[in-house]
């Protein structure tokens, strides 16, 4: 937990995948990763320290980590079987209220275009958002192709030319408990390497890939979407904190091991409890993730074992 000069707690935590990326696994990328994480854990706190909302802060990292190309959001995103970069994501603030978007081939920042839909239209879900739809919303846009990094058309070349199952992991997100006690949450994602065009995964919806509610928790996962989503992943979390009691490091991996294991899957979630907690919950060999410690440092995951991180 921190806690700011004027004596009010916040809590901020953000993940970019559970294994996202083949040459995380490698010692020379691994300070980039680190760095890339920090940033991104940075631009949140720079939020919330000076009083910010919890959904501005989600926003603030999640962009971060939809530039930088080493994570699977935003520019550097993976590919689907026809070599295009499709983009997913969501937000959701303890008060409910809640946007998403699929498919986003223009809009720089995925995580905007959700937030956009949430304050500027009745919707909650809007599939292939258009170049004209995000000028109106106040949003950058790119060419298609500006998305698409070297490395990744190798990525997807190798997956197809050997027939492999393709990677299955990595997506970006972050949850946040404002000093007002706000909670918020926010995921983004580019979805599965070669996965078939037009394929969503659970990173925008609602309940599966991210969920919020006041007095209990905010939630972002991470993983092999199509079992988040058949689990609800996590509005369990939020159901079992609010309605058994349970703690939600308990809750988080009890979801991870009893939901998601069950189905044959691995992934991970970061949550933040209405009493400034944060959790860092994965049942998978790696879990890109940042916080700061009780001790006011800034700490990163990158290569760690499996298990539940109470990280203050």
């Amino acid at each position: 937990m921190t806690v700011p000069p004027n004596g009010q707690h916040w809590a901020l935590a953000i993940h970019a995948g559970a294994g996202n990326h083949p040459r995380a696994l490698l010692p020379e990328f691994e300070e980039d990763y680190r760095l890339g994480l920090r940033n991104a854990y940075l631009a949140g706190e720079e939020v919330l320290s000076a009083g910010g909302s919890g959904l501005d802060a989600v926003c603030a990292s999640v962009c971060q980590l939809e530039d930088d190309p080493l994570f699977n959001a935003g520019r550097g995103a993976t590919l689907d079987a026809a070599g295009q970069a499709e983009h997913d994501s969501s937000v959701m603030t303890g008060q409910g209220s809640a946007g998403a978007i699929a498919a986003s081939r223009l809009i720089r920042h995925p995580v905007l275009a959700a937030r956009a839909v949430m304050e500027q239209t009745p919707h909650v879900f809007i599939a292939a958002p258009t170049a004209e739809l995000a000028h109106a919303w106040g949003l950058e846009t790119e060419p298609p192709e500006w998305f698409v990094t070297c490395e990744r058309r190798l990525q997807l070349a190798e997956i197809q030319e050997a027939e492999s199952s393709a990677p299955s992991h990595g997506t970006v997100g972050a949850v946040a408990l404002d000093v007002c006690g706000q909670l918020a949450a926010a995921t983004s994602t580019g979805g599965m390497a070669n996965k078939a065009v037009g394929r969503i995964g659970d990173s925008p919806v609602i309940g599966a890939g991210t969920y919020a509610h006041a007095g209990t928790v905010a939630v972002s996962c991470t993983g092999m979407g199509e079992a988040f989503l058949e689990g609800g992943a996590a509005h369990e979390v939020h159901a079992r904190v609010a309605y058994l009691g349970q703690s939600p490091a308990a809750t988080a991996q009890w979801v991870l091991d009893e939901v998601i294991g069950t189905r044959a899957s691995d992934g991970g979630m970061i949550v933040a409890d209405a009493n400034g907690g944060i959790v860092v919950a994965h049942n998978s060999a790696m879990m890109f993730s940042a916080w700061r410690d009780s001790e006011g440092t800034v700490k990163t995951l990158v290569n760690c074992l499996p298990g539940p991180q109470p990280a203050c």
